[in-house]
């Protein structure tokens, strides 16, 4: 069962390259088709979902159909959500966000209703490795990795998220309240910008 995967995408990555497309030399997911006139195809594979993109509208239905010769798919539309990211298209630009990401964070810990914080952890404040009161170390460490996801984009968290997931392997009621600051902050700062 674990080979099924790689079988599928090496019979997707012949298919594709099949019809003339380019695979990435950095990301392997990445598949890209130049055209006449700077005409551009970009595909791109996360598991079994696939997010079609370009300015060559011919060439992607002409792909659509291909797939749908080789593989059961479903055209999904305009790309709104995918991995946590809502995709917000008007007639000039183009937005990605994380804000249902963060609101769905925020449901889950139960801190959409709480105060919001206005600042970070201080950077000179201490955590110490043992506190008074263990937790549930599984949750504490799926939520670190949630927030490790969302800083990558959210630059302004991540020295924080990078001191409570120190904490991952032995966690205390500190480590939590810790956390706690960064989700309240996450709450204040969703109206903004």
């Amino acid at each position: 069962m674990k080979q099924s995967s790689r079988a599928w995408f090496e019979k997707f990555t012949q298919s594709v390259k099949k019809h003339e497309y380019t695979q990435g030399q950095a990301h392997h997911t990445l598949f890209t088709k130049s055209g006449q006139n700077g005409m551009i195809t970009i595909l791109i594979v996360y598991v079994e979902d696939i997010i079609l993109t370009g300015n060559d509208e011919i060439e992607m239905e002409r792909l659509k159909r291909n797939l749908a010769a080789n593989f059961e798919i479903k055209v999904l539309g305009p790309l709104k959500y995918f991995l946590g990211k809502e995709v917000a298209r008007s007639k000039i630009a183009i937005v990605v966000s994380h804000r249902k990401y963060v609101l769905d964070l925020l449901k889950e810990t139960r801190i959409s209703g709480c105060k919001p914080a206005d600042i970070l952890m201080d950077q000179s404040a201490k955590l110490w490795e043992k506190g008074d009161t263990p937790v549930n170390t599984g949750r504490y460490q799926r939520l670190v990795g949630k927030l490790i996801y969302l800083a990558h984009t959210r630059l302004d968290i991540a020295f924080s998220v990078s001191v409570v997931s120190q904490f991952v392997p032995a966690t205390y009621e500190e480590h939590v309240e810790a956390m706690h600051i960064i989700l309240r902050y996450l709450n204040a700062t969703l109206g903004k910008g």
